[in-house]
């Protein structure tokens, strides 16, 4: 698990590589990513947007943005917590992910990003 807190905001994340969903031969790698927010600040938030840089080793690299989480902009009241589970498919079997979240203080309305920290999603027979 990889953890960053940014004003306030913490982010963890975990990986796993899915074999059953995973075809090596056709280069086609599956990973999840279990994501959690906690609003560790004294504002309410809401998240609005991410912004993901991906990094496939042996392939060009890809930008990824969009409104929300999985279809959602959870509001955060101080103590509370999202998760949310995604995922991403790579080539390589090598790659990792880092990006920001862009969020909104429900107060006045300010604008902030905090940082996804980098997680690395690796084919667990890449290890050896």
């Amino acid at each position: 698990m990889v953890v960053t807190t940014t004003k306030g905001i913490r982010v963890s994340v975990e990986t796993e590589y899915q074999e059953e969903y995973s075809s090596p031969g056709q280069m086609h790698y599956v990973f999840t990513y279990k994501i959690t927010i906690e609003n560790l600040s004294e504002h309410t938030i809401q998240l609005l947007e991410r912004h993901w840089d991906i990094v496939d080793l042996t392939f060009p690299g890809r930008a990824v943005d969009g409104e929300g989480v999985i279809g959602k902009q959870p509001i955060l009241e101080p103590g509370q917590m999202h998760q949310y589970i995604s995922g991403c498919n790579l080539k390589s079997g090598l790659g990792n992910m880092s990006g920001f979240y862009t969020m909104e203080r429900l107060v006045d309305g300010r604008r902030f990003t905090v940082k996804i920290p980098q997680f690395d999603m690796v084919v667990p027979f890449r290890l050896n």
